[in-house]
């Protein structure tokens, strides 16, 4: 007889696409208070503090070898500096938080096109099909927004960038990954991410912080929602097998995260916008989607 799954694992899915796809909307509200590389700075100390505590008390198990510490360092400094600094630049820069949202749907389609030239995985036609499905969603919501504004360039570079750095991150890990405790690998990760921050920091300033509620609440939702709750039910469904439901589970990102951000910052997405929005979520389905005779 089967063992039943335990009730957190049957809802963490839904928890961290919530979580997930609402913290674009957050940063982007932390950010009328805050610089981005400050935000930035901010976040990821109060993690790498909150890391710090669990780490003395949990004592996890450290990496055996210099391979397994520098490979840790690496995937943290291309997600946590590359990917959520372009992130935050392009929010600065005009990047509407659904838009960005779609962007950043796109990484698990971009890895499986890269994968077999990085790793020797294969692609067929469905993964193909879902790619050109998402980009012409993806066209067809950078157009129809051209009707609120002209396209800012700038902020669709640093989309780009941010993407760049996602994408690199996971195939470093798919390569080179090992398990690691996750007090361990976030640690790990966010300070070595914390660190190649501050030179950018430095250049940036640490400007002006307006330290009031809202900016409070933005910070503690993207340090305990984001960094600590949201990976950890990742880092959780990864080693239970179900990260498949959140592969398949992505292609609702950008649609809520659109939602929340018109909830919250009054983005307008114009009708045109939301078709886009369908039928790039519909690609990353597609090409997310796992045959019925895989095992997750």
């Amino acid at each position: 007889m089967p063992q039943s799954r335990p009730l957190w694992l049957i809802l963490a899915p839904a928890i961290f696409l919530m979580l997930w796809s609402a913290g674009f909307a957050v940063a982007k509200i932390g950010l009328q208070y805050a610089p981005p590389m400050t935000l930035l700075a901010l976040r990821f100390g109060l993690v790498i503090l909150i890391m710090a505590v669990m780490f003395l008390v949990l004592r996890p198990p450290l990496p055996e070898t210099g391979a397994d510490w520098l490979h840790l360092a690496i995937v943290g400094v291309l997600i946590q500096t590359v990917y959520f600094g372009f992130c935050y630049m392009a929010f600065v820069n005009g990047i509407a938080a659904g838009t960005l949202a779609l962007i950043m749907a796109l990484q698990p389609i971009v890895v499986a096109l890269v994968a077999p030239r990085w790793s020797g995985e294969q692609i067929g036609w469905r993964q193909w099909g879902g790619l050109v499905l998402a980009l012409s969603g993806t066209a067809v919501v950078i157009v129809a927004r051209l009707d609120i504004g002209p396209a800012p360039l700038l902020g669709f570079l640093f989309s780009a960038l941010g993407l760049g750095g996602i994408v690199m991150g996971s195939l470093w890990e798919k390569r080179f990954g090992r398990y690691h405790h996750p007090v361990t690998a976030n640690l790990i990760g966010y300070g070595a991410g914390f660190i190649c921050l501050l030179p950018f920091f430095a250049a940036q300033g640490v400007g002006s912080v307006e330290w009031n509620m809202p900016f409070i609440w933005v910070l503690a939702y993207l340090v305990i929602g984001n960094s600590v709750i949201a990976i950890g039910l990742l880092l959780a469904m990864i080693r239970a097998g179900e990260v498949a439901k959140v592969s398949a589970l992505l292609f609702l990102v950008p649609p809520l995260a659109a939602l929340v951000a018109w909830l919250a910052l009054s983005e307008h997405m114009p009708p045109l916008a939301w078709v886009g929005l369908v039928l790039a979520g519909a690609g990353v389905y597609i090409a997310t989607r796992k045959h019925k005779g895989t095992v997750a």
